[in-house]
């Protein structure tokens, strides 16, 4: 009798798991898949147990109870070691634009800071519009605002043309990069650890690096930012 009451007790979590799996905006399945896999793993234990099998039923408890926030394992779970901090925004800012992009979803939006279309969304901007930007903006936000382009579209070097398009693949910035603005390149507040600088600079080269299709200019910003930070580690 123990053993079909627990039977059915896992039938009905792992039946609510996966209603809750299919519901779930995929941002949210990060929040609430360690407790509903720390509950299941407990629930599994206690199964185990009544069957005798202690030596399976010990550390699968354990590990419930590190997921769930208790037990020796609570502080270096599985989670906790592998888990990517969701809504992160990388920020890069020039004297004509700025520009983020979404950890997430690697979708690059920029908003215009000075001239004719100041205030203005980027993406609210047809293409001949986003080219005559081109001719206003200096060395540093037309190379923002052409891997922006790169992105939208991709064939907009055939219809740009003059000093324009070949000035916006600069690579240089003018100034040296404070760690302000440092950190908000890579999208981490400050005080980030050595390893979590590391991690979000790898995690945007492969978004934007040359070879992936990304801007020169952006990659050479996230080296840049990651030079600064892990100085002050040093």
């Amino acid at each position: 009798m123990p053993t079909l009451f627990f039977g059915i007790v896992i039938l009905v979590l792992v039946l609510w798991a996966l209603n809750a799996y299919s519901k779930a905006d995929p941002r949210k399945l990060v929040q609430i898949g360690r407790p509903a896999g720390g509950i299941v793993a407990v629930a599994v234990s206690a199964f185990m147990i009544f069957r005798g099998h202690l030596e399976v039923a010990i550390p699968l408890g354990l590990f419930g109870l590190g997921l769930l926030g208790w037990g020796p394992f609570a502080s270096t779970g599985l989670f906790q070691r592998t888990q990517k901090t969701p809504g992160q925004i990388s920020r890069v800012r020039a004297a004509f634009v700025e520009m983020e992009l979404d950890h997430d979803s690697g979708a690059m939006h920029g908003t215009v800071l000075a001239g004719r279309h100041a205030g203005r969304s980027l993406d609210e901007l047809e293409l001949p519009a986003l080219l005559d930007l081109l001719t206003e903006f200096d060395a540093d936000s037309r190379a923002l605002l052409a891997g922006y382009l790169d992105r939208r579209e991709p064939g907009w070097r055939e219809h740009a043309q003059g000093d324009a398009a070949a000035g916006a693949g600069a690579t240089a910035r003018g100034g040296k990069m404070s760690e302000e603005e440092a950190y908000q390149v890579l999208g981490l507040e400050p005080g980030a650890s050595a390893k979590d600088i590391a991690r979000a600079h790898r995690a945007l080269m492969k978004k934007l690096h040359p070879d992936q299709g990304g801007s020169t200019y952006l990659a050479a910003q996230i080296n840049a930012a990651k030079e600064v930070l892990l100085r002050r580690h040093g």
